[in-house]
């Protein structure tokens, strides 16, 4: 039995990131289908209310966010490593693009040409979570072409790292942290745009690598529903060691009331309360209890997030 539960859904592209890495590591690990639009009771009782797909859960211990997520995989399973000494640091560097400007230029190319033909809850969902509360994919879909154009530079980078390295993946012969990243976007563009075969076609080094990547698979999964991996938070209790930094800049000690909420340009995201427990350069973690789950620990990077006392 493994103690690895993973929340997501299918189509999610930023859990298919987490999926390949389960595959990279030959994982075995649980999977709990959540639904696409933020109604998850069990997994909100967990997280205390965090939307973003996907979540790690190990007994009681909750981990929020890729970045987090792809260092708690690689402190479980060190080989293959992700992070060679060589490439220390870029991967993370270089999700700041990717996790951003990349991504959002993908959700663009495969949301705007079809919004009129998916649910009207999901394209309103995913238009303020993207592009905020004055986002508008009909006019996403009038600026198609210079969108495309913005993808087509970028993915360029890709290819031209790719022939330039000569080597099978981005930056040497062993897949790391940098090719899981470009990896999910490559996959969403493949699988949700509607001429992504013509669109992709000047990038013959992506493919041939795109190929290998899925050769990876998603490592041993097995079912799971919200209610079981609910049942087994409740019967556990947090293991992860946390300690506080008493030179953190924002001056916080441990067993202070605090609120971690992701920094964003949208408005949906909802502030998670807790006690503070542990604090790092890298991770935030907070001691929640929530009667249907009992007392879980929840952990979130500090990239990207704004840390708080409540």
């Amino acid at each position: 039995m493994t103690d690895l539960i993973l929340h997501h859904y299918p189509p999610s592209p930023v859990s298919e990131k987490i999926r390949a890495t389960l595959g990279v590591k030959g994982l075995a690990w649980h999977s709990v289908e959540q639904n696409r639009l933020p109604d998850r009771p069990e997994l909100f009782a967990m997280t205390g209310g965090y939307r973003r797909i996907p979540v790690l859960q190990s007994g009681a211990d909750i981990y929020c966010d890729t970045q987090l997520i792809f260092r708690e995989l690689e402190v479980r399973a060190p080989q293959p490593s992700l992070f060679p000494p060589e490439h220390a640091g870029l991967g993370f560097a270089l999700s700041r693009w990717i996790d951003g400007e990349l991504f959002e230029l993908c959700v663009r190319v495969a949301f705007a040409p079809v919004a009129d033909q998916l649910p009207a809850a999901l394209i309103a969902d995913r238009t303020r979570l993207y592009f905020g509360p004055d986002g508008d994919m009909a006019r996403e879909a009038a600026d198609l072409p210079h969108t495309l154009s913005q993808l087509r530079t970028q993915l360029g980078w890709l290819e031209q790292r790719l022939v330039a390295g000569g080597s099978d993946f981005l930056l040497g012969p062993k897949v790391g942290h940098a090719d899981l990243l470009a990896w999910y976007c490559y996959w969403f563009v493949r699988g949700r745009y509607g001429d992504s075969d013509a669109f992709l076609a000047p990038f013959p080094a992506l493919a041939a690598w795109a190929g290998r990547m899925e050769a990876f698979g998603h490592g041993d999964s097995a079912d799971m529903t919200p209610a079981d991996a609910l049942a087994v938070a409740k019967g556990a209790e947090p293991e992860s060691a946390c300690d506080v930094d008493s030179t953190d800049p924002l001056g916080l000690e441990a067993g202070a009331e605090v609120s971690v909420i992701p920094m964003s340009k949208n408005d949906v995201e909802k502030p998670v309360r807790g006690v503070l427990r542990g604090l790092s350069a890298e991770r935030v973690s907070v001691a929640r209890e929530d009667q249907a789950c009992g007392e879980v620990m929840v952990h979130f990077p500090r990239v990207g997030y704004r840390v708080s006392a409540a």
